[in-house]
């Protein structure tokens, strides 16, 4: 016969369980009503209100999870990086080829998750090209696992590369880290919708395609 003492921690147990469950049920409630008020304006623009409505949550559930409007931003930020770095790092596992294939592959992944995931591109786009400046240093720490793969792979790509003596493969990563700084600065969020937002994709392909390979077409004889 079940003692008195197994009655209770079973009872207790599942309702801890069942405690926890709703807990994970309300918070990706509110992170799904954040995500549609993120993807739809920038964070400036949002709005709480806005966020409760759209759920029929209250502000006091809201922040009850999420202490202030920049915690729930930085969460979803977070969700859209850790999403986008695991499936661009499985996708490029399996991949092999020649250093352009590779390439190819990359940007293909990541034009691939946002036709799957749209609800993060307006995220992602604020977060890499217009962040709000209090959360900067918050951001780039959500970026960091996504900032090291696009490194690693970009290390893999040079190592098939025959590269010049006179620069190393950090000089070549920082050199393309400064055309994408020149090529984010001409959008803003806003700007990154649609066809916008493949433009970009396609100039940062671009901008790395003539740093690796330059513009010279060497299949014309001289």
């Amino acid at each position: 016969m079940m003692q008195k003492t197994d009655l209770m921690v079973n009872y207790f147990g599942g309702s801890s369980m069942k405690r926890e469950e709703k807990n994970q049920q309300m918070r990706r409630r509110i992170m799904d009503s954040a995500l549609a008020e993120f993807s739809g304006q920038s964070y400036g623009a949002s709005s709480v209100n806005n966020i409760c409505s759209a759920q029929g949550i209250s502000k006091g559930i809201i922040y009850h999870y999420f202490k202030t409007k920049d915690e729930l931003f930085l969460a979803c930020v977070k969700e859209c990086f850790s999403l986008l770095t695991a499936y661009i790092s499985e996708r490029m596992q399996q991949g092999e080829g020649t250093a352009r294939e590779r390439l190819e592959q990359y940007f293909t992944c990541r034009m691939a998750f946002f036709a799957s995931h749209p609800i993060y591109q307006r995220l992602f786009c604020e977060a890499i090209v217009s962040p709000p400046e209090h959360l900067s240093a918050e951001i780039q720490n959500c970026r960091r696992e996504f900032d090291a793969l696009n490194i690693g792979i970009l290390e893999q790509i040079l190592a098939q590369l025959p590269l010049r003596k006179d620069h190393t493969k950090e000089e070549i990563i920082e050199i393309f880290r400064q055309f994408q700084d020149f090529i984010n600065a001409r959008y803003s969020a806003a700007d990154l919708q649609g066809s916008e937002f493949e433009l970009h994709e396609n100039q940062c392909r671009k901008a790395l395609n003539i740093l690796l390979f330059g513009i010279i077409d060497h299949s014309v004889s001289e």
